[in-house]
This record gives structure tokens, C-alpha cells and sequence, in this order.
């Protein structure tokens, strides 16, 4: 059972954020910034955020030319220039705020990979550099760059041109993550982990949190003024009718490749297989479109088809003919829903959510953190 104590000072709190992902603590950062006096507590179920925000492969992307273009064919054009801008404001934000040496962005270029299905797209980019004109003060947003092809040293027989995203960037997501804890609990945020929510229940006047105490076998009721929930792959288990799919991406990474003739981040069929180099190294992920039933799962398997997949393509299109050995895989659980739009909105009278990040949570992550804080401090901070 509970203390006197304990019932007394340590279960009180302005502001629960579930979810210790990148949403969750930009939320928590932006509560204090705007609201320093007030206590702000952040839950997370394991013993380090679990989803996409510690496993993603650090892209600082706006999105690939065939990516844009596809959702063109889906939603209107002021739409999908939105969501570009809205990538680029959460990255403007991510950078200002932590600072572009703590989490190592580097612009070492940016590039698309087309292939013969792809080809169709060269002839979209005047189109799509003039939708995203005032996002880049006119400058194109894609540029063509097959003279870098021979450079790179991709298999020619499925690599039939280059285009270059000119605003794109890359990051080292362990230190992405590392300078957020810091920077919030510099700030007075609480951390607990190992704290899976059982219940919310808003009373109207305020909300519990409910979370089991493993050992005394009893539930805690955290109090707070407002809760947000920054859960994205794993909402439906507290939020069963939202429209969150999960999706489980397959990465792997190679051991250091003598001689690699690339730096920075490549796209590969609409955003689907990605790649880049790391300290010599080259991180490779995707292929759920190889298995779209098989990979909205939010359990964190090995889909051995697809890491084979990987392999194949790592060795006869990115690496032909060099030696290369994979050092390691993981996979990570994504959001997604029927259109790319996250969905943050005012649940219930006191509970906030900003959950599917559509895969662009190093984007738009501090953005969507930073716009449920300011719809939590509507009622007046503290």
C-alpha cells in the first residue's frame, strides 16, 4: 500500500505526457518552456521509448520526388505542400532547439535512386519544384544529378538516374534522443519508466492516470490538470477506435566498408527502401511494401523475406560487386493511417493526442509535440 507520502506529493501533476518518444518529450519541453513552474510528468511503459523515435535511421527528410508525387495522386496540391512545410518546420524546430552539433546534423547530400518504374518522375520535378517554391525562396526543392552516378558506383542495369532533394539532411538518432532527455529533465521534467497506463478517466476537473505498481500489486492514480498522449504505433491499445496502423520497418547495418563511395541519404521507390552511410557503415531499411499485411504488426519480429530482400539489394544495386557484411538489424513500429495528416486533436475534454507520424516523426516530431502542449496550455498555464 501506499504512504501518506507517497499519496501526498508524488502522484500530483500539471501535465502526464504518455509516451517518451520524440512527441512526447518535445511536448514535455515546450509545457516548460512556455509554463516553467509547472510539474510536468512523462510515462513510458519500457525502459526506453519502444516505437520509431530510438530505432528510426535518421533521416531529416522532407520527402522523395516519387513520394510527393504519389501523394499527389491521393490529395489536393495545397494539401501535400502543407505537410512538406510542416516537415520542415518541426526540423527547424528540432535544430533550434537542440542544436545542430549535439545531435551531429550533417548535410552530406541528399539523393533519390530512379529506377526504370520510376522514370516517369523526371518529368515531374518543374511541376513540383513550383508547387514548393515559397517553402525554399524559390530555389528547387529537386535537381537532377546523374553526373554523381559513376561517383556512387550504383548497378547502371536498375539505377537509370539521380535526382538530388537540395534540402535534406541527416542526424544521429541516438543523439537525437540523448540531447531530448537531457534537455528535459534540465528543464524539470520527470521521466518514469516501466510505466504501462492501464486507464485514463477524465473527470472533466482533471484526469487519473492509472498505472499498475508491479510490487506492491496495486494501481497508482497519477492526477493531472491535462494528459497527452504521444503513444503513435501503440494508441489503439489505450484509444481503440482511432485510425492508427501500425507499421514495422526492417532495417540492418553493415559492418565498415572499405572504400564506400557515398555520404549521405538515398530514397529508393516513393520513400519505401532508404539508405545511407554511417561512420563507414551503411544503414538499409524498408521493404514493407513487400508485405503490407505481414507488417502492420506492432510486435518486433524479423520478417525474414524482407531482410533477405535487403541483402539482395545492398549487394547488387547499392554495393555491386564489393564485399559487405551485415553487423546488425532491428526493426522498428511506425504509424500510418488512410492519408499522411497526423492526427492531433482534443480527445476528450482534458486529454490531448498527437499520435501517426506517418513515418516522418524525426520531421515533424517537435512540431506535433509543440502544437499539443499549446492546445494544452489553452485553459492558462501555470
Amino acid at each position: 500500500m501506499l504512504s501518506f507520502w507517497e499519496k501526498e506529493s508524488l502522484l500530483q501533476y500539471d501535465y502526464i505526457i504518455i509516451g517518451s518518444g520524440i512527441v512526447g518529450l518535445s511536448a514535455a519541453i515546450s509545457l516548460k518552456d512556455t509554463a516553467p513552474g509547472s510539474r510536468v510528468l512523462v510515462l513510458e511503459r519500457d525502459i526506453l521509448p519502444t516505437g520509431a523515435s530510438t530505432k528510426n535511421a535518421g533521416f531529416a527528410c522532407i520527402g522523395s520526388i516519387t513520394e510527393i508525387l504519389t501523394d499527389l495522386q491521393t490529395m489536393p496540391a495545397a494539401a501535400v505542400r502543407d505537410l512538406v512545410e510542416l516537415r520542415l518546420r518541426g526540423l527547424r524546430l528540432l535544430r533550434s532547439r537542440l542544436g545542430d552539433a549535439a545531435i551531429h546534423y550533417r548535410e552530406n547530400g541528399s539523393h533519390e535512386l530512379i529506377g526504370p518504374r520510376e522514370e516517369w518522375a523526371l518529368h515531374q520535378l518543374p511541376e513540383v519544384n513550383r508547387l514548393l517554391g515559397d517553402l525554399f525562396e524559390g530555389k528547387p526543392a529537386f535537381t537532377l544529378a546523374n553526373e554523381r552516378l559513376p561517383v556512387f558506383g550504383f548497378a547502371p542495369g536498375y539505377v537509370k538516374a539521380l535526382i538530388s532533394n537540395n534540402f535534406e539532411g541527416e542526424l544521429h538518432t541516438g543523439k537525437m534522443m540523448r540531447a531530448l532527455i537531457d534537455t528535459a529533465i534540465l528543464k524539470g521534467v520527470e521521466i518514469k519508466t516501466g510505466c504501462t497506463v492501464k486507464a485514463i478517466d477524465d473527470f472533466h476537473t482533471g484526469v487519473n492516470v492509472i498505472v499498475p505498481h508491479q510490487t506492491l500489486q496495486e494501481d497508482l492514480a497519477f492526477s493531472a490538470r491535462k494528459v497527452l498522449i504521444c503513444t503513435n504505433a501503440f494508441t489503439r491499445r489505450l484509444l481503440p477506435e482511432e485510425e492508427v496502423v501500425p507499421g514495422r520497418g526492417q532495417v540492418l547495418i553493415t559492418d565498415p566498408v572499405k572504400g564506400l563511395p557515398f555520404k549521405g541519404v538515398f530514397h529508393m521507390e516513393e520513400g519505401y527502401y532508404y539508405f545511407r552511410e554511417l561512420e563507414g557503415r551503411v544503414l538499409l531499411g524498408g521493404g514493407r511494401q513487400l508485405d503490407f499485411a505481414g507488417e502492420t504488426s506492432t510486435d518486433f519480429h524479423f520478417n525474414d523475406n524482407i531482410q533477405h530482400q535487403l541483402e539482395e539489394l545492398l549487394r547488387k544495386v547499392i554495393l555491386p560487386g564489393r564485399e559487405v557484411t551485415v553487423a546488425d538489424r532491428w526493426t522498428g513500429i511506425m504509424a500510418f493511417g488512410k492519408t499522411k495528416q497526423p492526427i492531433v486533436k482534443v480527445h476528450t475534454k482534458n486529454v490531448i493526442i498527437g499520435v501517426r507520424m506517418g513515418g516522418m516523426g524525426v520531421a515533424i516530431g517537435s512540431i506535433i509535440g509543440d502544437n499539443i502542449a499549446r492546445m494544452a496550455l489553452e485553459s492558462g498555464s501555470l
